[in-house]
């Protein structure tokens, strides 16, 4: 269920997503992972935003995954093959809140190789922030706050 309802909202609402992760309102179109050779990696919800000069990766997880690093860094390297000119952000974007240690994990490791990226924690992030951009208003409920009950989301 997470996982159309992420896609289509990042992909509907790709300038907030920009907005708020990028912090500039830029206009992103879908990369899709076909384009970057080959097999697809099975991921909840990978989502692959392009603008002229960044590429935004998104994966939104509900549960931790030991293979998030090298997913990440996989990835990384698939774009940076085809588009060895644009800056790229990637974000794993976990949905439910858990105390799994992995959540923590933003870097894949080997000897001779690091890749770092970037992590967030849904139940973290200020209630406040997720409702100030329309394509994010579903997320508010599972951000920060001491009372899910009284997120109005129609109080923008």
């Amino acid at each position: 269920m997470f996982d159309n309802v992420c896609k289509f909202l990042a992909e509907t609402f790709s300038t907030d997503f920009a907005t708020w992760l990028l912090g500039e309102p830029i206009a992103l179109t879908e990369l899709s992972p076909n384009e970057l050779s080959l097999e697809p990696i099975r991921a909840d919800a990978l989502i692959l935003l392009q603008s002229s000069e960044v590429v935004l990766h998104l994966e939104f997880q509900t549960q931790p995954d030991a293979d998030m690093p090298f997913r990440m860094i996989d990835y990384r390297l698939r774009v940076y093959r085809r588009f060895p000119d644009k800056r790229m952000r990637q974000v794993v974007i976990y949905l439910k809140e858990t105390s799994s240690e992995r959540v923590q994990q933003n870097t894949f490791a080997i000897p001779g190789t690091r890749h770092e990226f970037e992590v967030i924690r849904l139940w973290e992030q200020p209630t406040e922030v997720l409702l100030q951009y329309a394509g994010l208003l579903p997320l508010a409920v599972l951000g920060a706050t001491d009372d899910r009950s009284t997120i109005c989301l129609w109080k923008r």
